[in-house]
């Protein structure tokens, strides 16, 4: 696997754009065209891997290939060299090559409803960039486009009449109810920003929803997650159950000893993603169990009151939301180790670690703790479903202040779960089994729940992670408290 990094000025280069997803490198997948071929502005080039999503770059131009700089599997880098057109007759200029965040792309598919299994990962905790898939098309996978481009920008024309948005913008636009291709944009090129939104969802009705051009730019605090509508019976199934195990290929073909599989895309992110985490951190764990047998008569309860099916999760998240919102705030919190200080937060921004088909991610429940069980239970399967099916914004896999990884959804007991870094503690949670309890001194069979915490015993002490795994235990033993928000 090499590195292509042939950067050049000619006017006839179409160099390797911005993919949106703030990584500098993406693996060529599949070339869609050869050298010798003629292809109109907005044909598929190539098909691009970043550590988030598959991207389908379309061309800049119309024009005839003269070169392709890069190999199917290679690892290229943004800013050089992709593609060469022929030089166009009469020596003429050609068409200049959109720059990063030239092309925005339109809202994707909505999320299909295929099962969603936990796991765990380290989602990035990089600031989100302002402006997304520059010059590509998202994809859910190798044959369906979700995205088409639109506008006007940096030398590529689109569909007129249509806004120049990322997909995070389209859904905010979606959610507060405004016409997107209505808005008039204040970013490059006439690009409708988050901002433009915001302002137009509070205008008059009656006027045209356009933000005043002479509006300073300000910083704008990142959006808490929309509230899903209400999910399905099957998809909250899916989610509190494991999904049967697939059929796989063999991973070493008949007639070979080993094979080789280099790191890349997602896994490459989570090996860097986990190295920095060790590297960084120092790990312990205490465990314990919970006799859940109360909770789960509430939790079949309160599925045949709503007609929605619950699983545990939902209760421990909400039992962890009072923790980390109350006596032990001090587990709600990040490390900058760059400063050497430690980032303390109010709100609880819940990780939910995702076992995917293309790696394991944490999509993010915000404001977890203003939330009740049920509404918990339906975030949680709604950005477990987008993780899994790679449609989730980059904003819902950035800024998780603790994560719980729900382990036994596929089997086991205790885990010792690695850090989210640069998160303080992540909770792992194991499959609920049948076992001897004693009650007022007398044996008993209930539900037992094995519970792991690891933290950063940096930030924390051995006692106040015990204390904290007995208090969360507590809260599960008496679970009638837990349904409404832990703060309003």
């Amino acid at each position: 696997m090499s590195h292509h990094s042939s950067a050049s000025a000619n006017p006839n280069d179409f160099i390797l754009p911005d993919l949106g997803e703030g990584v500098h490198e993406a693996e060529l997948l599949k070339w869609r065209v050869k050298v010798g071929d003629s292809v109109k502005e907005h044909d598929i080039l190539a098909d691009m891997e970043t550590d988030k999503a598959v991207v389908e770059v379309p061309s800049p131009r119309t024009g005839v290939i003269a070169a392709l700089h890069g190999s199917e599997g290679e690892i290229l880098k943004v800013g050089n060299a992709l593609v060469s057109f022929v030089a166009s007759s009469g020596g003429s200029a050609a068409t200049p090559t959109p720059t990063p965040a030239a092309v925005a792309v339109a809202e994707p598919k909505p999320a299909s409803t295929a099962p969603c299994e936990m796991g765990t990962q380290i989602a990035s905790h990089a600031p989100a960039e302002n402006g997304t898939h520059a010059g590509a098309v998202q994809r859910e996978d190798a044959g369906t486009v979700v995205g088409a481009v639109g506008g006007t920008l940096g030398g590529v024309t689109a569909e007129a009449g249509k806004a120049l948005a990322t997909p995070a913008v389209r859904r905010l636009a979606r959610d507060l109810g405004v016409d997107i291709d209505r808005v008039t944009g204040t970013g490059i090129g006439g690009r409708v920003l988050e901002k433009d939104i915001r302002a137009a969802s509070t205008a008059p009705a009656a006027a045209p929803s356009r933000p005043a051009p002479s509006t300073p730019s300000r910083p704008v605090a990142p959006p808490a997650a929309p509230r899903p509508a209400p999910v399905s019976d099957d998809l909250l199934a899916r989610t509190a159950a494991p999904a049967a195990a697939p059929q796989k290929a063999a991973l070493v073909p008949p007639g070979q000893e080993t094979v080789r599989v280099p790191f890349r895309g997602v896994r490459r992110t989570i090996a860097n993603r986990l190295k920095e985490s060790v590297t960084q951190t120092v790990h312990f764990t205490v465990m314990d169990e919970a006799d859940v047998s109360a909770l789960d008569a509430l939790r079949r309860k309160l599925a045949a009151a709503s007609g929605e099916k619950v699983s545990f999760l939902p209760f421990v998240a909400a039992a962890l939301c009072r923790c980390l919102s109350g006596e032990f705030a001090e587990f709600n919190a990040t490390t900058d180790d760059a400063a050497g200080e430690i980032v303390r937060h109010r709100a609880v921004h819940m990780g939910i670690a995702t076992d995917t088909d293309n790696g394991l991610m944490v999509p993010v429940v915000r404001d977890c703790d203003k939330l009740g069980v049920l509404e918990i239970s339906r975030h949680i399967a709604h950005v477990a479903v987008s993780a899994r099916n790679r449609s989730a914004p980059r904003e819902m896999l950035l800024g998780s202040t603790f994560t719980i990884s729900n382990v036994g959804s596929h089997a086991g007991r205790f885990a010792t779960p690695i850090l989210n870094y640069p998160e303080v503690g992540i909770l792992a949670v194991g499959r609920a089994r049948d076992g001897v309890v004693v009650k007022h001194g007398m044996l008993g069979v209930g539900k037992l729940l094995p519970l792991s915490l690891a933290c950063d015993h940096r930030v924390v002490d051995g006692a106040s992670a015990a204390l904290l795994l007995a208090r969360l235990i507590e809260l599960l033993q008496a679970p009638d408290q837990l349904l409404g928000p832990a703060r309003a």
